[in-house]
C-alpha cells in the first residue's frame, strides 16, 4: 500500500509579495470582528498559521504591518474618487458621489472603516493615527474643488469660505458615520438613509 502522503499535492508556497497581502487581508478580517479587542501579533500568525517569526521576516512590526493597511486604504479611496471628479460632471454630484464611494468603501470592508475611524488603533502606536488625520486631510482638501463650484454656482459670495465650511461639514459627517458602524457591531450601515441625508447637506 503506498503512503497518503506520498500522492498529496505538495503545499502550494506564495510568490513574493503574496504573503505580505495576505497578512494585510488577515488583519483586515480580525479587525472586521464585532468588539475586536487590540490584535496581538500572536493571534494574527496563529490565524494565518505561521509563526511569529514568519510575520517578522514581511513586516519590521505590527505597526508596519497597519501602514501596509492604510496605504491600501489610501489607495483605493483616492483612486476612486479621482473617477468620481473625473466621470461627474455637476459639482453637487460629484461632493455626493465621493462621499459615497468613501462610506460603501467602509461599509464592505469593516476592518478598514475601523481603521479610518480610528476605532482600530486607539492602543497602536501614535504615528498610525497621525497618518489616519493626513489621509482623512486630503479626502477634505479634494472636496474643496467641487464644493467651490457648488459654492460660486449657488452665487455664494465668498465661495472659498463656503467650500472650506462645505467641505469640512463632508468629512464629519463622513466621520461620523464610520464611528457608528464601528460602535454599532457593524449594525448600523455608513449609507443608510445616505440620499436623503445628501440631500439636506448639499441643499
Amino acid at each position: 500500500m503506498s503512503d497518503p502522503d506520498t500522492n498529496a499535492a505538495p503545499r502550494k508556497r506564495p510568490k513574493p509579495g503574496e504573503r505580505r497581502v495576505l497578512i494585510l487581508q488577515a488583519l483586515a478580517e480580525m479587525l472586521q470582528a464585532p468588539g475586536a479587542e487590540r490584535i496581538t501579533t500572536a493571534a494574527l500568525a496563529a490565524r494565518l498559521q505561521l509563526s511569529e517569526a514568519a510575520l517578522y521576516r514581511h513586516f519590521a512590526s505590527k505597526a508596519q504591518m497597519f501602514e501596509g493597511l492604510i496605504d491600501f486604504i489610501e489607495s483605493s479611496l483616492f483612486t476612486l474618487a479621482n473617477q468620481a471628479l473625473e466621470r461627474e460632471a455637476d459639482a453637487g454630484a460629484q461632493l455626493a458621489r465621493v462621499v459615497t464611494l468613501v462610506l460603501q468603501f467602509a461599509e464592505r470592508n469593516p476592518g478598514m472603516g475601523r481603521v479610518l475611524a480610528g476605532d482600530a488603533l486607539v492602543h497602536e502606536h501614535v504615528r498610525l493615527q497621525q497618518r489616519v488625520n493626513q489621509a482623512i486631510d486630503r479626502l477634505e482638501s479634494l472636496l474643496r474643488q467641487p464644493a467651490r463650484a457648488l459654492a460660486e454656482a449657488q452665487g455664494h459670495p465668498s465661495p472659498t469660505v463656503a467650500a472650506q465650511a462645505r467641505a469640512s461639514l463632508l468629512m464629519s459627517f463622513v466621520m461620523g458615520r464610520l464611528h457608528r458602524h464601528a460602535r454599532s457591531g457593524f449594525v448600523r450601515q455608513p449609507t443608510e438613509h445616505l440620499d436623503a441625508a445628501l440631500h439636506s447637506l448639499l441643499a
